[in-house]
Formats: structure tokens, sequence, C-alpha cells
């Protein structure tokens, strides 16, 4: 597959529902990630978006997060 094909969660749009792939980032990175419950097979909800654009707000196992853009670039979801 090539690179330009994976979504992650910063290309998801308001409103959309997404199951997590994947997580990019190493260290402890992707350990903050998981630790605020984003693992493969996680289902997640974009809430909305900052009005520049960063950080965008989340809905994940029951409750919501906000994550920076460079934080959900790792973050491939399907």
């Amino acid at each position: 597959m090539a690179e330009e094909n994976i979504k992650t969660l910063k290309d998801v749009k308001i409103g959309e529902s997404v199951i997590v792939k994947a997580l990019k980032g190493t260290g402890p990175i992707k350990r903050r990630i998981m630790d605020m419950g984003i693992t493969k097979g996680t289902e997640v909800f974009v809430r909305k978006v900052a009005p520049l654009g960063d950080p965008i707000e989340v809905t994940v196992r029951g409750y919501e997060l906000s994550l920076r853009k460079a934080d959900a670039e790792m973050v491939q979801v399907v």
C-alpha cells in the first residue's frame, strides 16, 4: 500500500467515526497515545476541530479528548 493512501486521524472530517488500524509513533509518544485510550481496534468519533485547526476534539471510549494534529497524524485509521 502506498504511503499517500494511508488515512490518519488528522484527515478525518468532523462528525465521522473511524476505527484505529495502527499507531506510527515510537517510544514515549506511542505510549502516551495508548495511555489516552487510543489503541488498535478502538472506535474514534471526531467531534470538532479548533478554529485554527489545532487541536482536534474526539470521543474515544466514552470520553472527550483533545489531540494535537501532530499526535493525530500518528494514528492510522480505516
